[in-house]
């Protein structure tokens, strides 16, 4: 244990990742590992949590603070921008920066040797990233989770990505085990033999770099709302960021409730990449 001064997070908020060095823990996920975290907590006098993560480690913090009557609050720090309650979670907007930055490079290799490129980024079961990665991009289409894609869909955005820039075309493939970038891509070599098709899979690329100014700006106001929130005795909640105003959102509304996807965006894509 170390108790941090301002001088240990002095500068901090220029870089990337998390100075606690933490990640998921499989001992906390028995019941021996909650036991031996609180009895820790009871030692070194700790009376209240806040736990930054994604939905994994907010479930933890919802557990643990129901298991032993705890004060926990929760940020959310995931680049999939998957949990409810809040319109943007802590790295989204530097993640998409980044996928923005490499498209852009990539988009020069396409247009130069005509080639169809799939690049795939992450997002787990969510296609925000890719879905709005694909309109700041001028990408010619992006499969998601919330919309399948059959091969008459395939062959309408390969079209029109055809038509605008000869043989050249940027899709971006949000991640799955079974649908990713390498599957569209065989799919497309094996039905579309005529076009060179390659594909870049960015991967945790997307996970580091300097946070932009909107990062920034949210982690730390959310970081003044969470203490706030310890002041105030709340327990259980997520800080939120809405409409510009810091919301508290009980953990069992962003836990279990599905964000909700804006369909709409699909349709912006479609009609700009005409």
């Amino acid at each position: 244990m170390k108790t941090f001064t301002t001088e240990d997070v002095s500068g901090i908020i220029t870089r990337g990742g998390t100075i606690l060095k933490t990640a998921r823990s499989k001992e906390f996920m028995t019941p021996e590992g909650m036991q031996k975290a609180y009895e820790t907590c009871q030692k070194e006098e700790i009376d209240s949590l806040v736990v930054i993560g994604g939905n994994g480690s907010l479930t933890g913090a919802w557990n643990f603070g129901l298991e032993y009557d705890f004060p926990v609050i929760g940020l959310p720090g995931t680049i999939d921008n998957d949990l409810y309650g809040t319109d943007a979670t802590i790295g989204y907007d530097t993640t998409m920066n980044t996928i923005m930055e490499c498209v852009d490079r990539i988009r020069d290799t396409a247009n130069s040797h005509e080639r169809i490129f799939f690049i795939e980024v992450m997002g787990r079961d969510a296609g925000f990233l890719a879905q709005n990665c694909a309109i700041a991009c001028g990408a010619e289409a992006a499969i998601v989770p919330e919309e399948t894609t059959d091969v008459d869909q395939l062959a309408a955005f390969m079209g029109r990505g055809i038509r605008k820039s000869k043989k050249s075309c940027i899709v971006i493939v949000s991640e799955s085990p079974k649908c990713g970038a390498l599957y569209y891509a065989d799919r497309v070599k094996h039905e579309f033999p005529e076009f060179d098709v390659r594909v870049s899979i960015l991967g945790h690329l997307q996970r580091g770099g300097s946070p932009t100014a909107r990062d920034r700006i949210l982690a730390s106001c959310m970081g003044v709302g969470a203490v706030d929130a310890i002041r105030q005795g709340q327990r259980n909640v997520m800080v939120g960021y809405r409409m510009n105003e810091i919301v508290y959102v009980p953990f069992t509304e962003c836990i279990r409730t599905d964000k909700r996807f804006d369909k709409r965006l699909i349709k912006v894509l479609d009609e700009l990449s005409i």
